[in-house]
């Protein structure tokens, strides 16, 4: 046991006792029901991962298997004897990597020959910014860390440049400084299968004229070679699967249409004071919205103008018949998802073609609208089409939208800002921790049927409970390998607690907290909490950390979001993560999941 000194002024210091992490009493009693004489043998631990961690079909094998990786990777405690673990050891290995909570953390596990209507996709939107929306750097550096990420969807914004000889990316009428395409598009190559082998989609926002389109058509093709992924020029009536697409990149826009001269950056100017009030309120996002609450709120709040007037960001310019007629060919045939321009009013967006299937973008404020109306149609629409989601103007800020919106809805390219970070982020992170974080998700059956009487899944339909998750949050330990002693306190030891809660379906949706720990780097609070789910499948589990903090606001001490569906039972040690999505090297909780 050693002792931290605290300066709290020039003559006087303050000290406490550190002790390094210890089995909480529940797992000491465990470990003594599952060894004899302080020793833990295969057989033991072959009933212990049966019978305590719900691995039911787990062999004998592989429980030995289990074995000599946990005393390979602890060998350095030097407590071994045989084939056999010790107290200490037993509960290193909880706590360990090898122990994650996840049924999988890199290992594909859903079926991926589905058609790509049937997932979940994570997507970025306008991928190649740095910062906020309106005068930040453009860059192929935020590409290549969405990539490294797992993101499968990537944005870019193609404008001629100064000279109009060449192509720029950037955000139209900002004051964005441009990066050049050709930069983008070798890193999207040279990076775009690092962290997963299923399909990049590459969606580009056209603002150029034949001659341009022409060049990208060239620098498309030399660059991305056989890697890209063409189906002529007419849609199929059925999308090709993630399986089939593998090591594929695959463009989506709309057919060609006319370049016009940038509007004047006058109309975002007009919007920006407004956006000040739409930034996520703290400085790490503010609390998730329930999804009722939050449409209810847009319907009573309702005065956005009729359809006709809406915009998309894909939607800036009117079509010029007699340009696309000119549009270059070879550009033409190299969009292999086909996004089609709305025309009329909701309903006729989400018209099904039987014998063609497309994509179409909606803001997010143009599909909460469509929600309120037309929620079912938007269901049925996605099960055969692709549907985007992006961030509406006025995020000036590259704050984000709750995706569940989104998701439970069955969208699947809901485009976040992966610029800055907040809570919606996370939950994006979240989700794509499924599927060993490849990038898809295969959506659940539910967002796939169509009853006898043409009914689809209405995510506001009050449903019986199906599961209840049975959550135990025991101990945290890594805070003071990970931060310097005065980081959290000045004068004293951090005083910690944890937030858990569901992001879902709004009937799913709850927050609970645990006590506060106080003047402890290895807290522990062994407490369990109860969440009653009724669509389990689109739920998410939500664990924050949060030092108390008297005077000010808490300081962020940790998280992560986990899917629901892919829990592993049992007891686990969960990593944390920064307010950036980037893993601690020393940071987890032990923690424990049941499901009733």
């Amino acid at each position: 046991m050693s002792k931290q000194a605290y300066k709290v002024c020039c003559c006087f210091r303050r000290r406490f006792k550190f002790r390094e992490a210890e089995a909480p009493d529940e797992i000491k009693a465990l470990f003594g029901r599952y060894s004899e004489n302080g020793l833990m043998t295969v057989d033991h631990l072959h009933k212990f991962l049966k019978e305590v961690q719900g691995e039911e079909t787990v062999t004998m094998e592989e429980a030995e298997s289990a074995m000599e990786s946990i005393i390979k990777d602890l060998k350095h405690l030097h407590v071994f004897h045989r084939k056999v673990l010790n107290l200490e050891a037993f509960f290193r290995y909880l706590f360990g990597d090898a122990n994650y909570p996840l049924i999988s953390s890199n290992k594909v596990h859903h079926d991926m020959t589905a058609p790509l209507s049937h997932y979940f996709v994570y997507t970025s939107h306008n991928s190649y910014l740095t910062g906020n929306q309106i005068n930040s750097d453009c860059s192929d550096v935020p590409i290549i860390k969405a990539l490294e990420k797992g993101v499968r969807v990537i944005e870019l914004d193609m404008w001629p440049n100064s000279t109009k000889d060449n192509v720029d990316i950037y955000h139209g009428r900002t004051l964005t400084t441009p990066v050049d395409l050709i930069k983008c598009l070798s890193s999207i190559r040279k990076h775009a299968f690092v962290a997963s082998e299923f399909p990049v989609i590459l969606t580009l926002e056209d603002h150029l004229t034949p001659d341009l389109q022409a060049k990208v058509a060239e620098m498309v093709t030399r660059t991305f070679g056989d890697v890209l992924f063409s189906s002529g020029s007419e849609c199929s009536s059925e999308f090709p699967s993630p399986e089939s697409l593998k090591r594929k990149i695959i463009i989506s826009t709309k057919p060609p249409k006319e370049y016009l001269e940038t509007k004047s950056i006058k109309e975002r100017d007009d919007h920006s004071r407004k956006a000040k009030n739409l930034s996520e309120e703290e400085a790490w996002g503010k609390e998730v919205s329930d999804i009722a609450d939050h449409l209810k709120i847009r319907n009573e709040l309702q005065n956005e103008p009729d359809d006709g007037e809406f915009q998309d960001e894909e939607d800036a310019h009117e079509d010029i018949q007699e340009l696309q007629q000119n549009a270059a060919p070879k550009y033409k045939n190299l969009i292999a998802i086909h996004a089609r321009k709305r025309k009329g009013g909701i309903k006729d967006w989400l018209k099904i073609d039987p014998n063609n299937v497309t994509r179409i973008s909606l803001s997010e404020e143009k599909f909460e609208k469509a929600v309120l109306s037309h929620g079912g149609d938007i269901v049925r629409f996605t099960q055969r089409n692709l549907l985007r989601i992006f961030p509406k103007a006025m995020r000036l800020d590259s704050s984000n939208y709750n995706p569940l919106i989104g998701w439970t809805h069955g969208a699947q390219m809901v485009a976040l800002n992966m610029q800055g970070y907040g809570r919606y982020l996370w939950l994006m992170q979240g989700l794509f921790r499924a599927n060993g974080g490849c990038g898809y998700v295969k959506k659940p059956d539910i967002l796939l049927q169509i009853g006898p009487h043409n009914e689809v899944f209405d995510p506001k339909r009050a449903l019986p409970v199906k599961k209840t998750l049975k959550v135990k949050v025991y101990m945290g330990d890594g805070w003071n390998l990970d931060f310097h002693h005065t980081h959290f306190d000045m004068y004293s030891p951090p005083d910690f607690y944890v937030k858990v809660g569901i992001a879902g379906v709004s009937d799913d949706s709850a927050v609970k907290k645990t006590k506060i720990v106080e003047d402890n780097w290895v807290p522990t609070w062994e407490e369990e909490f109860e969440f009653q789910l009724r669509v389990p499948e689109l739920a998410l589990l939500r664990i924050e950390v949060h030092e108390y903090d008297m005077s000010e606001k808490d300081d962020f001490g940790g998280q992560t979001c986990l899917p629901v569906s892919e829990l592993r039972e049992g007891i686990r040690g969960v990593p944390l993560y920064n307010q950036k999505g980037e893993k601690y090297k020393s940071v987890k909780l032990l923690m424990r999941f049941d499901f009733l």
